[in-house]
């Protein structure tokens, strides 16, 4: 018999018992791989990096706080499930490449990063987080109040019109006319509870006056194949076509998550 997990009262789910399945299912797996691929290879181009402080929303694992840090970035990584936070300490601490100062490390989820961790942030990274929110465009506000002016924020979110596409594909076409796409979350099946369109984003960023510079797919292709690929000539392929088309119109807008920069206007004088 499945575990069961409960909401929080917001209505937003943590991955506390959890590690192992994040870590086998997201970061030991191909999908997991290429996700990582493509972050390593679109943030530089995305973001402007000054060796800035960095606040990391949500850091889970710990994946993409050591990616900064190992280029000489500060680094405030934020996570509601002590067991990710515990693990992320562990594994940050093993590795030889990132100094004891390149990280600083707060148990608390967004909502309440105005009192622990208040900034304001000249580069705030929230990644797969949103989706996992009882009220994500809440979330969007709190992450604005968080950022300086002239600060950028690169938000991660799962694609509510890929998950469609996908259940299509897989068959469930009722599912997908009906559009209830949304998991419960309440068991270990990582399907998100609040999954969110482009749409939304443009609209809730224009809400708390940030600005859309720039916008990818991750996983454009790989979701979608009759078959993974089956060698490494395969995956490097495969690599090389979500690199080509992760930015060009229409392909992007059905990779599984959207990644974007938000740029926070300098105030006016």
């Amino acid at each position: 018999m499945h575990p069961t997990y409960e909401l929080n009262d917001a209505g937003d789910r943590y991955f506390d018992g959890l590690v192992d399945k994040f870590s086998r299912s997201l970061y030991q797996a191909p999908r997991g791989e290429l996700r990582l691929a493509m972050l390593d290879y679109l943030l530089p181009q995305m973001l402007e990096l000054t060796q800035q402080p960095v606040l990391d929303v949500g850091g889970g694992l710990g994946q993409q706080a050591a990616w900064f840090a190992e280029r000489q970035h500060p680094v405030t990584m934020a996570e509601p499930s002590l067991d990710m936070l515990t693990y992320a300490k562990h594994w940050h601490s093993e590795a030889k490449r990132l100094s004891g100062e390149a990280m600083t490390y707060v148990h608390a989820p967004l909502q309440d990063l105005g009192q622990q961790a208040p900034g304001p942030w000249p580069l705030i990274t929230c990644h797969a987080v949103l989706e996992w929110l009882g009220d994500p465009r809440s979330a969007m506000a709190s992450l604005a109040s968080l950022l300086a002016p002239g600060g950028q924020l690169s938000l991660m979110v799962f694609n509510r019109d890929a998950l469609r596409f996908s259940n299509a594909v897989k068959g469930n076409l009722e599912k997908a006319l009906s559009d209830r796409l949304e998991g419960m979350g309440k068991r270990q099946r990582l399907t998100p509870i609040s999954p969110v369109t482009h749409a939304e984003m443009v609209a809730w960023g224009a809400e708390n006056s940030l600005e859309v510079a720039s916008v990818a797919g991750i996983r454009v292709f790989q979701d979608y194949l009759r078959l993974p690929p089956a060698s490494d000539k395969e995956r490097e392929t495969l690599l090389a076509l979500e690199k080509k088309y992760c930015q060009q119109d229409p392909h992007w807008r059905l990779g599984r998550y959207l990644l974007y920069t938000l740029i926070k206007p300098e105030t006016s004088q």
